[in-house]
């Protein structure tokens, strides 16, 4: 969309004065001097020193920002501008957005002046100058060194946003003037990272889950697999009393969008051979292309695909099957029958090979390394099984010794750990059985997913169900974690009325992650759950400097779940109060810069039902125009004394239909005046210098420019040589304040120059 500048929110009704132009034409020579830019937001090279505004104008300056050593390094600050009322802390604090204290930080609030990782600079004159803080020198300036490290003081910035920051000192902590920050990153991280944005209500890219639907159709839901095929919800389920005049026990296969019943299994072969109503209580895995492996109270082991009538099984002898997982060949399935571990034949039940171990009830399979995970939680064991000689290879203590609430036992099959569920924990064992990581929770561990595709384990926690007991409340919880760092991966989600009274969980995950199905035996349900992700910010808009009357341009992008919307803000007083651009909805903002937009900040607010994320604050910085697109104020003189001529003061640029013209003096010579035609009826008038020995007229027709005097955007400099000959013209001018916006300028995605209407301007 494109948005008028006159209706910018914030914009002073009158256009900006002789000294807001000098002012640009001065920072327009300091940078050419320079060759780098500063004076804006944020310097475009990350890999030099970086310069920050403040909300009243201070500059600050970092040496180094990127590939830090985290182990430490020093850094250069520098500031200027800064007020003379408040003193500051310069440190490395944990970036928290606009209008929030940057907190915490390393070297925490110095007040003992010792620290060299943060530095508390004072007004002169203050109490504290001295041993514990020095003062600022002329002008609010300051130059000083920080010792900075990834981690330490309770701040780790391989996990935050970091940035080097001056903020009040403790003396005026809410006072947020005094705030400016520069993103810094150490070795192996990205500027700003972890970056997308500042979160408003909650940290952006923030990972959540919620119900999206419940399904009642399959009975009390004991067991759940997703087919990697058929793409089908099959639910191994008990009948739930009181619920239907049916009998619901059996397989049934849902329609996971839905939860629609394609089809009910509820049928299959007892101890004699004859069909039955049986529940399933586990299933192994799928089968290929559509259909499941199962077991059946008490020792059947079942096979069935939707639309069949039946299952087909067979009855093992021996004990009650107490876990199930597919076998080392498609025709074979492992069972355990408490401490006995078989692997069977599904065609005729007959057990391959059998090993009893020293007590145990569950186990998990990792065919990749050919292992099986035992898990004896009366005795506190966890044995390893390897499925080639069919023998343990070693044993592995649960913490917390022998009697454990029993929960699951699970492997990832992207690493080999094993996950085990016991009372209100979650103990991760590597691939050799070392424990390396303990997950606490408010509630039981029941069961355990993972999703490949993200790295992503998922985990549903029971509540008790006694409610005598304080720790209950009768809502389960379900939390995500990644499988490498075992951080959380996503907020954690209530589950309202999940608990443990009439049987455990269990889950199911969609390859990605996506959606997630969670069951509760005690309501009869299964709750479909839906991943939402807010705002990331993918694509932020830099900083800008941009003409009067040229056409910019800012974009942004971000992504989420639901997609987000976008709308642009805007702030006139150095990002202490925003206001939404009025129609500004779309990802470009377009519009024409005004000089009285000069150092007004920008930003994008992305939304979704999620959350809130801002990109970072930028800056436009408008240098008045050279050429004769509009009218400016009147000329100075220009003075040339001894055969020399001198800049004149701030005479703007002739419009369209206007004049201008500044006088000339001369010194022991006779005066010769240079003039300037310009387009549309536009003339300016220069004086011109001589030297003694009589000038020769000069004359310039470019862009109705003054020569002689100061222009919009730049100087115009009148050098004589060789009897007084001007030696530049407004042309040069404008290749001077083109090379400036090329230094300062990278910020813009869509920079396109306006048509001149004046003939001779480029």
């Amino acid at each position: 969309m494109t948005s008028t500048p006159g209706t910018a929110p914030g914009t002073p009704p009158g256009g900006p004065s002789r000294l807001r132009r000098r002012a640009g034409t001065a920072a327009v020579a300091a940078l050419l001097l320079a060759g780098v830019p500063a004076g804006a937001a944020v310097s475009a090279d990350a890999g030099t020193p970086r310069t920050a505004t403040g909300p009243q104008g201070q500059k600050l300056t970092v040496s180094a920002t990127t590939g830090l050593d985290p182990a430490g390094q020093k850094i250069r600050v520098q500031g200027e501008g800064y007020g003379l009322t408040t003193g500051i802390y310069v440190a490395l604090c944990k970036d928290n957005g606009d209008n929030r204290v940057p907190s915490p930080c390393l070297g925490g609030a110095d007040m003992s002046g010792g620290s060299k990782t943060s530095q508390w600079i004072v007004p002169p004159g203050d109490p504290y100058e001295g041993d514990l803080a020095s003062a600022f020198g002329p002008g609010g300036t300051f130059d000083v060194e920080i010792e900075i490290t990834e981690k330490g003081d309770g701040l780790d910035c391989a996990e935050v946003a970091c940035s080097v920051v001056t903020r009040a000192d403790h003396r005026a902590a809410g006072n947020r003037t005094q705030d400016v920050r520069i993103p810094v990153a150490f070795a192996g991280q990205e500027p700003g990272e972890p970056g997308g944005g500042e979160g408003v209500d909650v940290p952006a890219g923030t990972v959540s889950y919620k119900s999206a639907a419940e399904f009642t159709t399959a009975g009390k839901p004991l067991d759940l697999l997703l087919h990697p095929d058929s793409k089908k919800l099959y639910v191994g389920a008990d009948n739930l009393p009181d619920t239907a005049d049916v009998d619901e026990r059996g397989l049934h296969v849902l329609n996971p969008e839905d939860g629609a019943s394609e089809s009910w299994i509820s049928q299959a072969p007892g101890s004699t051979g004859a069909l039955r109503a049986s529940a399933a209580a586990r299933i192994a895995g799928p089968l290929p292309g559509d259909g499941v492996v199962y077991n059946y109270p008490l020792r059947g082991v079942g096979s069935a695909k939707s639309g069949d009538e039946a299952a087909s099984g067979v009855w093992l002898a021996g004990s009650t099957i107490t876990d199930i997982a597919p076998g080392t060949t498609p025709d074979t399935v492992l069972v355990a029958q408490g401490a006995t571990l078989s692997e069977i034949e599904r065609a005729t039940g007959t057990a391959t090979r059998t090993l009893t171990l020293p007590g145990g009830t569950q186990f998990a399979a990792d065919p990749e390394r050919g292992a099986v995970w035992y898990t004896d939680f009366t005795a506190g064991k966890l044995h390893r099984v390897d499925l080639a000689s069919f023998t343990v290879t070693g044993s592995s203590d649960l913490p917390g010794g022998p009697g454990g609430m029993a929960g699951f036992t699970e492997t990832d099959p992207a690493t080999g750990a094993v996950w085990v569920g016991v009372d209100r924990s979650v103990l991760v064992f590597d691939a050799a059985g070392t424990l390396v990581k303990t997950l606490v929770g408010k509630d039981l561990a029941r069961d355990a997913a993972f999703d490949t595709a993200t790295g992503r384990a998922h985990v549903v926690w029971q509540d008790g169900g006694d409610l005598s007991d304080p720790a209950n409340d009768n809502n389960g919880t379900l939390t995500v974690y990644g499988t490498e760092d075992f951080a959380p991966a996503a907020k954690d989600l209530s589950l309202p009325g999940n608990h443990s009274q009439a049987g455990a969980a269990s889950l199911a995950v969609e390859p990605g992650g996506a959606t997630v199905f969670v069951t509760s035996p005690a309501e009869g349900k299964i709750t479909r759950l839906v991943r939402q992700v807010s705002p990331l910010v993918t694509h932020a808009p830099e900083d800008l400097t941009a003409k009067e009357g040229e056409e910019v341009a800012l974009t942004a992008e971000a992504e989420g779940t639901p997609e987000p919307t976008v709308r642009w803000q805007v702030s006139a007083d150095g990002a202490q109060t925003w206001q939404d651009v009025e129609g500004a909805t779309e990802p470009a903002l377009t519009f024409t810069a005004r000089t009285a937009q000069d150092g007004y900040r920008y930003r994008a607010e992305f939304r979704n039902d999620v959350g809130t994320t801002r990109t970072a604050a930028v800056t436009l910085t408008v240098t008045p125009a050279t050429g004769g697109d509009s009218g400016g104020d009147t000329g100075g003189t220009g003075d040339a004394s001894n055969g020399a001529g001198s800049t004149g003061g701030d005479g703007s640029t002739g419009g369209d239909g206007g004049t201008q013209s500044s006088g000339g003096s001369t010194t022991d010579g006779s005066g010769s005046t240079g003039t300037t035609t310009g387009d549309s009826g536009s003339t300016g008038t220069t004086g011109g210098s001589t030297a003694a020995a009589g000038g020769s007229t000069g004359t310039a027709g470019s862009s109705g420019s003054t020569v002689g005097g100061g222009v919009a955007g730049g100087t115009g400099t009148a050098a004589t040589s060789g009897g007084g000959s001007l030696a530049a013209t407004g042309a040069t001018v404008m290749s001077v304040t083109l090379a400036a916006a090329a230094l300062v300028g990278t910020g813009v995605l869509v920079h396109r120059r306006a048509r001149r209407r004046t003939e001779g301007a480029l």
